[in-house]
């Protein structure tokens, strides 16, 4: 068995592991256990009744956060003449075409985005073996693969949050930092349960969003009553 430290048996004290919390105990319980000495990010991971092996019952899209995530994203964009002027202007933090695919060949990925133009796609598919691993490769289902690349880098900026099914059917992903009030922390998890819901594929059978639980970086989870955090939808 495990060794539990001192600081997650005492962060564990006060939670009962088979309790299913209204959103906003589990919220207060998250934020009274986060005693990191840096602000935690607030996470939540959802256990989806699907299979992911098969091609149509895979999860995947983007959430824009109503409240951002409270994390500062680097932004790569692969784009060429007009379009990478309107990426500068948008912000963003790394911006080229084939130099760019050369530096990032060579190992260098400053960025926690990447969006590319359609046009740009045959070059970035070369960087699929150092991209993909990432998480980083543009795909135009989640809005990265776009001419409108000034909106994508807003977004992108501003608390977009892309999410993906693993391969145990979880789907996890940050809502927030524990220096959130709970109310934005609260319509944050509720946005992105609702990203999540609306992604169900076609393929999924019976009960769709089966669990539910938020943590912070550095404390225990705290399993959430499904229905406090959805519109009806988990089915």
């Amino acid at each position: 068995m495990a060794h539990v430290g001192k600081r997650i048996k005492a962060a564990r004290e006060g939670i009962n592991r088979t309790k299913l919390y209204q959103i906003d105990e589990a919220m207060k319980l998250v934020r009274e256990r986060a005693n990191a000495k840096f602000d935690e990010t607030v996470e939540i991971s959802m256990n989806l009744g699907v299979d992911p092996k098969h091609a149509d019952q895979m999860v995947r899209g983007v959430v824009n956060l109503p409240h951002g995530t409270g994390r500062i994203l680097r932004v790569a964009v692969f784009a060429r003449g007009a379009k990478a002027d309107e990426a500068r202007a948008a912000g963003a933090d790394v911006v080229g075409a084939e130099e760019l695919v050369t530096i990032v060949q060579g190992g260098t990925i400053d960025f926690d985005r990447c969006i590319a133009t359609p046009d740009m796609m045959p070059l970035v598919g070369r960087l699929g073996k150092v991209l993909g691993p990432r998480g980083l490769m543009p795909n135009p289902k989640v809005g990265t693969v776009t001419m409108d690349v000034a909106g994508a880098v807003a977004a992108s900026k501003g608390g977009a949050v892309e999410f993906r099914v693993e391969k145990a059917g979880i789907v996890q992903g940050m809502v927030g930092k524990v220096s959130f009030e709970d109310g934005k922390l609260i319509d944050n998890i509720k946005a992105f349960v609702d990203a999540v819901a609306k992604a169900k594929p076609q393929g999924a059978k019976g009960t769709y969003i089966q669990r539910v639980a938020v943590s912070s970086t550095m404390g225990p989870g705290v399993k959430v009553e499904i229905s406090t955090v959805t519109s009806g939808a988990s089915n």
